[in-house]
């Protein structure tokens, strides 16, 4: 089994799983075993975590990072779009269950702003 710690920045939340969601991907590490896969994880979620005021984490190894004055114009949505610093950690590029609840990466400080983009909304592939 293969394990994937990536990051990506873009508009969304990683478990949105928009389509073409790999298009904001802008790191993957790739790990044969769990125990290693998760260290890198927690690595760069301690890093980005001391980076961005902003969180939103779940269960399941996947979490959103941002500051709020990190904006980009959307010309087709006519709307500035928040952008987010994501990681997240996948089995064979599937999520992984989230009974992983146990570890301490499950945290909430903020709520993302999910703008109304006719583009994209409607493509979500979960």
């Amino acid at each position: 089994m293969a394990y994937q710690v990536i990051k990506m920045y873009g508009d969304f939340e990683p478990w949105w799983f928009l389509e073409n969601w790999k298009d904001d991907i802008v790191a993957v590490r790739e790990f044969q075993n769990y125990d290693d896969a998760l260290l890198c994880y927690q690595e760069e979620w301690q890093d980005l975590r001391e980076q961005f005021p902003k969180i939103n984490s779940k269960p399941n190894l996947m979490s959103a990072f941002w500051r709020t004055d990190d904006m980009r114009w959307c010309e087709e949505c006519d709307e500035d779009l928040q952008q987010y610093h994501s990681l997240m950690m996948l089995s064979n590029w599937q999520e992984l269950p989230e009974t992983l609840n146990s570890l301490d990466y499950n945290q909430t400080n903020a709520q993302g702003i999910h703008p109304a983009c006719s583009i994209n909304k409607h493509n979500s592939l979960s």
